[in-house]
């Protein structure tokens, strides 16, 4: 069978530490779990081909919201979660990663897919950048899962795949976002004005960042000191 991630290696060793890899650091790796003040389990591990009909069912569910966020779909919004758009949009992560790019993380919470998070834009040498964005399906908004989930992904950037920078931007209208990136200690920037076709048109957004020498702690070492996390 096929193995259109390389993961083979990932299920029997899932390496969080030691060596990274040299042409796609940080990929493929699961993070260590971190518990949410409300008691759920939270970690990042590779997207996965069987992962396909719970991502597409999940989003079609909440198509109302994340509509609102993301990029416009050109032909449509049911069109773009079939099995057939599954497995293209696999196909082309599949294709980032191996480069070295882009390392696509499943959201997973008590042990299900609850989500998302993408870490895209992967440079290195002196421009040591990425940027990230996340989802997270509905039942587990107001939980303190997006928080713990990017805190992760920015602890797994730094340390894993040797980004120097993270950006992340949201829309002016999403203070939920704005807070997920605050209680990370991202700080805004400035605004792009047009800078993503989201539902429909044009939008700006704010855009943020974090330093790898920012804080002298990680960040989900942060949020505990803090009591965001257990």
């Amino acid at each position: 069978m096929l193995d259109p991630f390389g993961l083979a290696a990932w299920r029997t060793k899932n390496p969080t530490s030691g060596p990274t890899n040299p042409v796609h650091p940080g990929w493929p790796e699961s993070t260590p779990s971190v518990t949410t003040v409300h008691g759920d389990v939270v970690r990042l591990r590779p997207l996965r081909r069987r992962d396909g009909a719970l991502w597409c069912e999940m989003r079609l569910v909440d198509e109302s919201w994340l509509r609102r966020v993301e990029p416009t779909t050109p032909h449509g919004w049911e069109a773009a979660h079939t099995k057939a758009a599954w497995k293209e949009y696999l196909q082309v992560l599949h294709a980032q990663s191996r480069r070295g790019e882009l390392i696509p993380l499943v959201i997973e919470v008590n042990g299900a897919l609850c989500g998302q998070l993408t870490l895209g834009g992967i440079q290195h040498g002196t421009a040591a950048s990425c940027w990230a964005g996340y989802w997270v399906a509905s039942p587990m908004m107001g939980r303190s899962v997006a928080t713990a989930a990017l805190a992760l992904g920015v602890d797994h950037a730094f340390q894993r795949v040797g980004v120097h920078r993270i950006t992340a931007t949201y829309l002016p209208d999403n203070p939920a976002s704005k807070r997920v990136l605050s209680n990370n200690g991202f700080r805004d920037e400035g605004l792009l004005r047009g800078f993503l076709h989201i539902d429909g048109a044009w939008r700006d957004h704010h855009q943020s960042s974090l330093l790898a020498d920012d804080f002298p702690e990680s960040a989900v070492v942060r949020l505990r000191a803090r009591g965001r996390l257990l």
